[in-house]
């Protein structure tokens, strides 16, 4: 019958009982699959991570510019990793960059879900927050 119609016999299913079989063009349905893949990559999104380095001694107005930015690229879909970078002294009293820490988490609760909780990495301190 495929041969009559000058199209291929193509096996859709061959491990279900009886073989499922189609007759068609085999040509033109891989060019549509190939389309139909190619459309799906066009829309997806990539998502990124972006970084905000803060220091635990930041000042009220450099922390609201940092907020800012960090809304900015949740609205872009984006991932963002905050990392707290101790130096020299600042090793002494890392209860200040926790609490910092806490804070972005307080401000981020309503746009942002904890991805990853604070943790110790050598001399900085690393959380990254995702979109909801």
């Amino acid at each position: 019958m495929a041969q009559e119609a000058g199209l291929d016999l193509v096996e859709i299913a061959p491990n279900s009982a009886p073989p499922v079989c189609k007759i068609l063009d085999y040509g033109k349905y891989k060019y549509q699959s190939q389309k139909k893949a190619a459309e799906a990559r066009k829309k997806q999104k990539i998502v990124e991570i972006k970084e905000i380095k803060l220091r635990p001694m930041i000042d009220d107005h450099d922390y609201d510019v940092k907020m800012r930015s960090i809304q900015r690229f949740f609205q872009d879909g984006d991932k963002v990793k905050v990392t707290l970078r101790f130096r020299g002294r600042e090793m002494a009293h890392q209860e200040l960059g926790y609490k910092l820490l806490d804070r972005v988490k307080g401000d981020t609760a309503k746009i942002a879900k904890i991805e990853q909780e604070p943790r110790f990495e050598g001399r900085q301190v690393v959380m990254v927050l995702a979109p909801r």
